[in-house]
């Protein structure tokens, strides 16, 4: 018994091994066994509503693919067009918008309010090299202990620093005090905004 229910389960294991990996998310050809379809030409124009046999033997007799693209209207819309081309055009498509897409990370500068003139001018070069990068940067004053009964240093500090990034950054809000952490973030300045 326990060995038939071992079995059942290989074979469970197997079949579900055997579905496609890749879903293109298009019915071409035979598996669209809808009873009529709305057919479009490779060039666009409206051939008409018929059977999705008849439909088929066109795109065959034209050494083409039937792809439906609009399986939801009613009756479906299908298309006439070479299938591998329009997969190839769309990956094509896919990965340039892909190279295009520019992900803004967000740099972290930290502080305290006790910071010396060389430290602050170290993490403000740092600052600006992540705004040069088109990054935006989170300059954070950390309190420690007594250091939050004087809060007035650590955002005249965040001021003191956002006057000094001025001509690369826009500062996007106001110093704000999180629990021990005041903080401000800083975005750089668009190419026209640098030539005004």
């Amino acid at each position: 018994m326990c060995a038939g229910a071992i079995s059942a389960c290989r074979t469970f294991i197997f079949v579900w091994r055997c579905f496609p990996i890749a879903n293109t998310g298009h019915q071409i050809n035979e598996d669209i066994r809808d009873k009529e379809v709305r057919l479009i030409s490779e060039t666009g124009e409206q051939l008409g509503i018929m059977s999705a046999q008849e439909a088929l033997d066109l795109a065959e007799e034209r050494g083409l693919d039937l792809v439906k693209i609009s399986p939801n209207a009613v009756p479906p819309v299908c298309k006439v067009m070479d299938y591998g081309k329009f997969r190839f055009e769309q990956t094509k498509r896919e990965k340039e918008a892909r190279k295009n897409q520019r992900v803004v990370e967000i740099k972290e500068v930290r502080m305290s309010p006790s910071i010396d003139v060389n430290d602050f001018n170290v993490k403000l070069r740092s600052a600006q090299k992540f705004l040069s990068e088109e990054n935006r940067v989170k300059v954070t004053v950390r309190f420690r202990g007594r250091e939050m009964a004087h809060t007035d240093i650590g955002q005249s500090l965040l001021v003191k620093f956002a006057e000094e990034c001025k001509d690369c950054a826009v500062l996007d809000k106001a110093p704000k005090l999180e629990g021990r952490h005041m903080s401000i973030f800083l975005s750089p300045k668009s190419a026209k905004e640098t030539k005004k």
